[in-house]
This record gives structure tokens, sequence and C-alpha cells, in this order.
């Protein structure tokens, strides 16, 4: 496994970014809409920084990931595991379904497929890699 530098920095700022929303705002719009957008951004930057596969396989695979991590919280998978007092269970999985996370993601996906055609270094690696 190689890593690609480009986007191990791009999910060390994100990382950076992400845990500041956490830390510092408590908002009706940052928190809940900006940070769902940025965190498939993030796990799109950690799966192309660490993984070889193209861009386009990967954002949608981060989509589906994100989708499938909101259907868990839909289906109160924590309270069925039985993980209702564990921190990071609560933190990681989330309890709490919302149409408009799903919106979010598509967005983040959105954003970084569009910033992946018009600037990215490797936009080249749409569908596979060369």
């Amino acid at each position: 496994m190689r890593c690609k530098p480009y986007y191990l920095a791009w999910t060390v700022l994100l990382l950076l970014i992400e845990l500041g929303i956490a830390l510092f705002v408590d908002d009706d719009f940052i928190r809940p809409y900006v940070g769902d957008v940025l965190v498939v951004i993030l796990i799109y930057a950690w799966v192309r920084a660490f993984f070889k596969v193209a861009i386009l396989p990967a954002a949608l695979g981060v989509l589906v990931f994100a989708f499938g991590v909101e259907i868990l919280q839909f289906l109160n998978i924590v309270e069925v595991l039985g993980w209702e007092s564990s921190a990071i269970a609560r933190t990681v999985i989330g309890t709490t379904f919302s149409w408009e996370d799903l919106v979010a993601y598509t967005v983040g996906v959105g954003l970084l497929l569009g910033a992946e055609k018009v600037v990215g270094p490797h936009k080249h690696e749409w569908t596979s890699l060369h």
C-alpha cells in the first residue's frame, strides 16, 4: 500500500476541521450540515490516501457507507445491540436518523467529485487506475 500525500494532507486538514466543529461549534447549521458534508469528504480523502481505488468507485463507496450508517441509525442499532451506554458507539454510529443527513452526504460527494474534476491532481483516475 502506497500513501498519496495529497489525500493524506486533506485527511488531516479535514479531521482537524471536524474536531474543531465537534468541540467548539454548537449551532443549527455548521455542526449538523457542514459537518456532515465534510465528513464524507474526509472519509473519501482517507480512502484515496491509503487504498488503490479510482475516484468514482471511492466516492460512491463512501456515499453508500454513509447512507448505511444513517440506515443503522434509523434502525436504532445502538439500542438494539445494547450499546446505549457506550459513548464511542453513540458517537461513531450515531443515534438519530435524519433525512437531511442523507442530503448533506450527497452534497459532500457532489462537491468532492466536482473538485476532483476541476483541480484534483489525479483527475485522470475516474473509473480505473492507470
